[in-house]
């Protein structure tokens, strides 16, 4: 297969990076947000089902945007997408600060993920623009862009929250990530140039849902789409009770959680900047994709064992660092073997995955964690993540060749 689709000829080698940087300052907003949820729908009274509720509203909305944007982004182009999109994210913030209720809540939080269901574009623009040898390493490094957002965005959220004024008592931070998202539509619409021209045969391609047959009865990315679900299903459902666990435990408030977030982001960044990329081009996208799986595997397990603020935060270490060895290999690979025209759709397809684990996850965490025990979400995490180790492998051993500097290099896996 060709791995050519419509673009603009000979992008710049500082189109990818230009790009993550601007999508950094959203990324920024949005670690502001995250670690104050539980304490923001607790200042409105929510138990901790309408928390997950209000978490899972989030993934519900990528659910359905994913493909959406994915697949629209393949057609009109990458750029008035994201301006799209993170115009969105924007409003809802603004939405959320004078949210009157959980209700409400619910339903901004749900629209924000509609419009934040924007990944498979930014994937499908560093797809664009970059060779196939070298994908890994770019996804890494808008994983660690992420990271960063989320060193920096717990701590200016936590120095800004009053969680003893109620609701009101987080419109600050809310009025700051909003500020924040307006500033990378800006920035987008100045900096960044389009990665395609516009492919109007897409409209003759296959619907979402016979995409979804097409893609679940592929070899490689039907395993990598079970393998995201798993992931994403154990993950996030440790990180919507992670502020509840730290409470029930040892007595933690929004600042505590905000210095271990930041520790954790810290270490993935770093990990994803400089580890992640030379490694997966040395011993392949699957191996290491296995590996982070092991790492995931062994530091949720581990962490009902924490005694304290330092234990707690090196465990969630370890599972940053296997979360930041991991999935950037799976975009790396999906980019691959999908049709290069209709990369954003496939992307997207598996980010959905993703973000119906994201849904499904924090209510199953919520339920083991008020009915089995307060450690209950890490055993589960660590449970579900396991088969994935073995998902990596196989989808490794079937995924097309890397070309390398004009050569074809050996099948991943192969024995």
């Amino acid at each position: 297969m060709s791995d050519t689709a419509p673009r603009e000829a000979s992008p710049s080698p500082w189109a990818a990076p230009s790009l993550i940087a601007v999508i950094f300052i959203n990324m920024l907003g949005f670690g502001i947000i995250v670690p104050l949820l539980p304490f923001f729908a607790k200042s409105m009274h929510a138990s901790p089902g309408q928390i997950a509720l209000i978490f899972s509203a989030y993934a519900m909305g990528g659910f359905f945007g994913e493909p959406f944007w994915g697949r629209l982004s393949d057609r009109y182009g990458r750029k008035p997408l994201l301006i799209s999109t993170i115009t969105g994210n924007c409003l809802c913030y603004l939405a959320l600060a004078f949210a009157p209720n959980v209700l409400a809540a619910f339903v901004i939080r749900f629209l924000g993920g509609l419009a934040s269901g924007n990944g498979a574009v930014i994937q499908g623009y560093i797809a664009d623009v970059t060779p196939p040898e070298r994908r890994a390493r770019m996804m890494s490094r808008q994983g660690a862009a992420w990271n960063v957002g989320m060193i920096v965005g717990p701590a200016v959220g936590g120095a800004f929250a009053r969680t003893d004024a109620g609701p009101i008592g987080f419109r600050i931070p809310l009025f700051i990530a909003a500020g924040l998202s307006a500033l990378a539509v800006l920035a987008i619409i100045l900096v960044i140039r389009e990665s395609r021209i516009r492919d109007q045969s897409i409209s003759h391609r296959p619907s979402r849902w016979a995409a979804i047959g097409e893609v679940f009865r592929n070899p490689v990315i039907g395993r990598l789409m079970l393998l995201t679900f798993l992931v994403g299903f154990a993950f996030t459902g440790i990180e919507s009770t992670f502020g509840l666990w730290g409470l029930a435990r040892f007595g933690w408030g929004p600042r505590q959680i905000s210095v271990c977030f930041a520790a954790v982001g810290a270490v993935a960044a770093v990990t994803q900047f400089f580890v992640t990329g030379p490694l997966s081009e040395r011993y392949g996208e699957g191996r290491m994709l296995a590996i982070g799986m092991g790492m995931t595997v062994i530091g949720s397990a581990a962490q009902p064992f924490s005694t304290g603020l330092l234990t707690t935060t090196l465990l969630m270490c370890v599972t940053a660092v296997g979360q930041s060895v991991a999935w950037p290999n799976v975009g790396a690979l999906i980019s691959r073997t999908a049709d290069p025209h209709r990369q954003g759709q496939i992307l997207g397809l598996n980010n959905a995955a993703g973000a119906f684990a994201r849904f499904v996850g924090p209510f199953c965490a919520s339920q083991t964690f008020t009915w089995i025990s307060v450690n209950a979400p890490f055993w589960q995490g660590a449970l579900v993540v396991a088969p994935a180790i073995l998902l990596a492998l196989s989808a490794a051993r079937r995924a097309p060749p890397r070309t390398v500097q004009g050569h074809v290099g050996e099948e991943e896996g192969a024995t």
